[in-house]
């Protein structure tokens, strides 16, 4: 290919799953000369960037031809078709469609003719798409997609608008891809998605995301370690609960979707679980596998939140032994409820922000002293950094083999990693 084509991604390791989808479909296209932004629309500060970016890539390429995708592009193509750099914009479904591509690539002449905008109803779609690349992620770890969209409707969130609504992969599609990626020598495979605890809702006899995991677990022993992307703690289901118990190979690391730690701002935001079911989830959770280290996104600044209701997400942080921070200071996204709530102050969100990510760097600096002196199984992501089973890094002065699981001991600690 003569001028390959430039892809940027923002946003989520689903939107970075399907710019490897594109490129393949692009590929196979033959799309010579052209641009695509895969963007995000979880923030408006992160549709801000993808425009800044946009304006910067014309500029750069004055030539090529610019297609803007992703979940901003779903849920404002508006915002991208009136930019006078952009010459098409496509929507989350159409952008993994081979006949897209095959258009596209067809060049200029198709583009001047096509309609600017091809964005279509994404609450319409029923199925995921079909596309499935083997071996996304580094050498060491691989993601796999099981499910995309969501059901439910925060009012603080976009994102069901640019994914539709929840679609599950079917477990026979998965547990084939796993074992031709356990056959390409991957040590690890996440499960992602955009709410992958609503997993198996659609399918036949409804399963749920623990009876997909214990049935991945079962039919690929040869697959060493099995990781879970975010999920939303209240859609745990008893298999998953046995699973994180009972097998060593699926890891003991839960991202939790929990956003808030007082009862009034999760009611406010529609949440479907209290500030008690997010402790009482991480005890249960401990009990069953003593060595889980938790993650979680938490919002500063939501709108009505008090100092008081404040102070109960800022305690929600030890009282769920919660290491690894999200903190997002709360943006109104147009067309969502809490953009017509009563808004706070830009000062008191970014304070807020700042006293809750140093909640959690305290929590990271427990964290890693507790380690040391502590054997560990680390998974090379290049030759001087692996992780452990918890997900911490971990940096070696003399080089490891990539992509390989390193049995060794915690000697100390730098900022933010281990030192073996």
């Amino acid at each position: 290919m003569a001028n390959p084509p430039i892809f940027e991604t923002f946003g989520c390791r689903l939107n970075a799953y399907e710019t490897e989808a594109m490129k393949d479909l692009s590929e196979q296209a033959g799309l010579d000369g052209a641009v695509v932004v895969n963007t995000c629309a979880v923030t408006a500060e992160a549709v801000r960037q993808s425009k800044q970016r946009i304006r910067k890539l014309r500029r750069e390429n004055p030539d090529a031809r610019l297609i803007v995708t992703g979940c901003a592009a779903q849920t404002e193509p508006k915002t991208y078709s009136d930019m006078e750099e952009v010459d098409m914009v496509v929507g989350n479904i159409e952008k993994m469609q081979a006949d897209t591509w095959e258009n596209i690539a067809k060049g200029p002449d198709f583009i001047g003719d096509a309609e600017k905008v091809q964005v279509d109803d994404i609450m319409s779609v029923t199925e995921t798409a079909g596309h499935l690349i083997d071996g996304f992620g580094t050498r060491a770890r691989a993601y796999v997609q099981v499910q995309n969209g969501c059901d439910h409707r925060c009012t603080f969130c976009i994102i069901p608008y640019g994914r539709g609504n929840s679609r599950s992969v079917a477990a026979g599609v998965v547990v084939e891809q796993i074992k031709r990626l356990v056959d390409k020598g991957y040590q690890e495979v996440v499960l992602t998605g955009v709410d992958i605890t609503s997993w198996g809702a659609d399918l036949p006899m409804t399963p749920k995301l623990g009876d997909l995991v214990q049935r991945i677990l079962t039919l690929v022993p040869d697959l060493p370690r099995l990781r879970i992307s975010s999920i939303d703690s209240v859609e745990v289901d008893p298999a998953l609960t046995d699973a994180i118990g009972g097998d060593r190979r699926l890891m003991p690391h839960l991202h939790l979707s929990l956003q808030a730690g007082d009862d009034m701002i999760l009611k406010r935001m529609k949440r479907r679980h209290l500030r008690d079911d997010a402790i009482q989830f991480c005890e249960d959770m401990r009990k069953a596998r003593p060595d889980i280290v938790y993650g979680a996104d938490i919002i500063a600044g939501f709108p009505t939140e008090t100092e008081e209701m404040f102070e109960n997400s800022l305690k929600l942080v030890e009282d769920c032994g919660l290491t690894w921070l999200h903190v997002f200071p709360f943006s109104p996204r147009e067309g969502t409820p809490a953009a017509r709530m009563p808004q706070m102050d830009r000062g008191i969100i970014k304070e807020r922000a700042a006293r809750l990510r140093a909640a959690g760097d305290e929590q990271v600096n427990h964290h890693l002293n507790a380690q040391i002196q502590k054997r560990h199984n680390i998974l090379m992501e290049n030759p001087r950094m692996g992780r452990t089973e918890g997900f911490t890094e971990v940096y070696f002065d003399t080089d490891q083999p990539v992509g390989k699981i390193v049995k060794a001991q915690i000697i100390g600690r730098n900022d933010t990693q281990l030192v073996a």
